[in-house]
Order: structure tokens, then sequence, then C-alpha cells
């Protein structure tokens, strides 16, 4: 197919396109060609450009956009084209033979992963710190599950830098998580598909194969400007595959968005005030040192907390015949977001810088980020200035530093068998200790010595053969 001549109008007009059908705003061709023309001035290219209906016609088949304009009333639309999408997804599901097993939803999320209650004294002292902004330091966070229940997949976090300070030490393939980065954290389409291909699919094939099922699945994501066209998402041999909901229909239908984000951020911010009150930390000193290497492993664990029956219940709009769960979705060991606010609050009071901590403040710190979503939204002379980048470029965050070198802080293992001994001779000495943590160290302790054993036979090796 014929490429367009002006390239840059081209990718600026399907950003601007891509964030409206998101939205779920009305696009007209009298728009789109206004729209274009703007775009032509702006980035001040060279020749003639006629936003004519024959651009139109090919701006729509280079981008597989088939419809261009939206008719009704938005609400009115919204149900009408919620109740249809469902019937039609009815259908899909029985002409492709497909189980709840094999129906998968995945969305995004941003996260303040290092705000606190605006009521405590680590938050009034960052206010007064100028320029701070930590509350507002954002993580994306991309969860994703089946129908049933049954397979929730590793998330994925997307932060600035490739190589955070705290990762300094770590293995990244060791992480709970899938890290990827990107110059202001937000998902984009180059991260969205190398999830796809090299996440996603053998995560799906694995669970599949574990159960005895056909290795097909369908994939259902929202049609974010982050996310890449539906034809480029497919496994090699095609039975993986994605299918986008309508642009007006996603807060109404899409699983993720029906309280499963929203109980894994509950659980994730009460199981951190809750971790670090317990560490005998007070809320500033958790403010200061709390890394996101901590967020991680945070995330992690809150995803790993949410019910399978979460999971499901979710999905009991769009696929009511496969709900039969009593439980609500509250997210949060059974509690509901009243009875958690009420909990945290008496938390939260106990310890300095919390005593001003209420449950409607508790309440405002669950939903901070909830308008976050993950991806970013460009006005149009915004999508101009990023012309000039490409916009899939992965780069560091200038704030962040890039660790060097994992080798600059490798543990050897002689220090870690020392580190393990003391944690034992600790562990002994305490009545309260637990049997389970003292087998966890010596079987730790077991695989280190079996990995020196190992490497003083290398080294000896390699001695013998320089002599």
């Amino acid at each position: 197919m014929k490429k367009s001549t002006y390239d840059d109008l081209d990718k600026a007009m399907l950003t601007w396109f891509n964030q409206l059908r998101a939205q779920g705003t009305t696009i007209t061709g009298p728009v789109c060609a206004k729209q274009a023309k703007y775009f032509f001035e702006a980035l001040e290219l060279e020749g003639s450009f006629d936003a004519s209906s024959g651009w139109l016609t090919r701006f729509k088949q280079r981008h597989g956009i088939r419809e261009i304009s939206i008719q009704g009333e938005k609400l009115s639309g919204d149900l009408s084209a919620s109740d249809q999408f469902c019937t039609n997804f009815d259908s899909f599901v029985k002409s492709e033979n497909l189980l709840p097993e094999q129906i998968y939803n995945a969305d995004e999320t941003g996260l303040y992963w290092k705000c606190l209650p605006t009521r405590t004294l680590a938050f009034q002292n960052e206010r007064q710190a100028p320029g701070h902004k930590s509350s507002k330091e954002r993580l994306t966070v991309l969860c994703c599950s089946n129908a049933s229940g049954t397979h929730k997949l590793i998330p994925v976090v997307i932060g600035k830098a490739k190589r955070p300070r705290s990762f300094k030490g770590t293995v990244a393939s060791s992480l709970p998580i899938h890290y990827f980065n990107q110059k202001v954290a937000w998902m984009n389409r180059a991260i969205f598909k190398e999830w796809f291909d090299f996440k996603f699919v053998p995560q799906v094939r694995d669970h599949l194969k574990s159960q005895g099922l056909p290795e097909k699945a369908v994939l259902l994501i929202d049609n974010a400007p982050s996310h890449p066209n539906e034809s480029l998402l497919r496994s090699d041999d095609g039975n993986i595959f994605v299918k986008y909901f309508p642009a007006n229909v996603t807060a109404l239908i899409q699983p993720m968005d029906q309280g499963v984000i929203s109980s894994m951020k509950r659980i994730y911010r009460s199981n951190l005030l809750q971790k670090y009150i317990d560490e005998g930390n007070d809320l500033t000193c958790f403010w200061k040192s709390f890394s996101v290497l901590d967020a991680i492993y945070e995330i992690s664990t809150a995803w790993d907390t949410v019910k399978p029956s979460v999971l499901k219940n979710s999905w009991k709009k769009l696929m009511p015949f496969i709900t039969n769960e009593d439980d609500e979705i509250h997210g949060f060991t059974g509690f509901s977001e009243n009875e958690i606010a009420i909990k945290l609050t008496k938390v939260a009071n106990q310890v300095h810088g919390g005593e001003e901590v209420n449950e409607e403040n508790i309440r405002e710190w669950f939903n901070c980020d909830s308008c976050e979503p993950g991806f970013e939204m460009l006005s149009s002379d915004e999508i101009v200035t990023s012309m000039g980048v490409q916009p899939e470029e992965r780069e560091e965050s200038e704030n962040e530093e890039e660790v060097d070198s994992v080798a600059s802080k490798k543990v050897s293992h002689g220090a870690a068998l020392n580190h393990l001994e003391s944690l034992l001779d600790y562990l002994e000495s305490e009545e309260d200790s637990l049997l389970s943590d003292k087998l966890i160290l010596r079987r730790l302790r077991t695989d280190i010595r079996k990995k020196e054993n190992a490497a003083k036979k290398q080294k000896t090796v390699l001695n013998y053969f320089k002599c």
C-alpha cells in the first residue's frame, strides 16, 4: 500500500485519532480534515496539502479505520453499544469454541506508588519542600487475568529509568514483575507489543497446556492510543489474538475496570501502611526511604492477594453465564472499602505523624490515582512537539540514575553464607522464631554452598589450563 506523502502528519493524525477514540469522542470526516490542516501548518511541512475525501479514505485504509463517525447521544450510545457488544461477543465465543479459561482481559493504570494520606505529617513536610512531588511519583501497572479467575499473569510495571538506583545488584529476571521503562513511565505501543509477544503469549500457552486445553485464546483490551492495531497483536500461528472493546463501553463492561484494579490498589496501600508501621518506622521515614524496588514487591504481593472470586465476578457484566459467586468485589481480605478505611484510620492514628488521619482521608487516598489511565493524553500542540522525537523511543529519566553495572554490588558466595549463618544464629536464639523460617534459610544455605563449590571447581580448572 502506498505510504503517506507526509509521514509526520500521518503519525500526528493517528495519535490524535486514537486518543479521541479511546475517550469515546465523536469523530467526523470534516473534523478530521480540519485537524489535518492544523497539523500540516503547525508542523511547517513543505508543499500543498488538501484534506480531501480521497486523503481521508487513504488515511483510514492505512490504519484499518472502518468507521469515522459515531451517531447518537453519548450515554444512551454507551449503553446500547455495550449491550450490542455483549451479544456479539457471546456469539463470537461460541463460534470460536472458547472457554472462560481462554478469555483474557488486560488494562493498565497509573499508580502513585509513594502517595500517603494527606493528613499525615509526611505529607505536610512534602508540601513544604519546594519543587518536590513525591506523592505524585507514578508507575504504570498492567494487570491481566482470564475470565475463570484461575490465571493471573505476572504484572507489568513501567518506570522512568532503565535501571533505577534501587535496582543496583538486582538481577532483572528475579523480579516478581516484568519491568519496562519509558521516559515518563507511560505505556506505549512498543512496550505493549513487546509484552504481548514475549510475555503474554508464552504465559498463556504454558497455562493452557497445563490445563490440557487447546493453545488458543483471545485478549480483550480497550482501544487506548498506547495499544497497537489489533492486526499486529497476534501469535505466530494466529491462535492467540486480540479483540478490541468499542471506544465508549470500556468503563461499563471491561472486567479490569469492574473492581479488579481498584482492589489491587487498595491492597497495595493497605499493606504498605501496615508493613512500615509494623517495622517501627514513622510515616516520614517511610516517605524518605521507600524505593521503586520496594514498590515493585508490594505491587506483586497486592496482585497475588486479589482473590479469584474478585476476578471472576468482574466478568459478570460481559459474560453473566460464567459468574455465580456470592462474594462481593471488596478486594482486601473480604472487607468493604468502608471497613478497610475504618481499620486503617485506627492503625494510622497510632503512629507519630498520622494522628489527624480520618476515614474520609483514607478513602480519598484509595482513589487518589483513580483517573490515571496509564498512558499519555496529548494536546494538539504536544502532538506536534512530539513529532521531533520518535514516539516509541525508550529513554531513562533525567531524574533517575541508571545503574552502570550489576557486578558493582554483587555479593560473593562466601559473604552470603556468612550472612545466612548470622541469621540462623539469631533465629536459634529467639524463642518465638518459626521452624518454617529456619528451614528456608537452611535450604538456601545448602544451595549457596553448592554454588560456592561449583565456582571453586571451575576456578581450579581455569588455573590448571593457565599453567
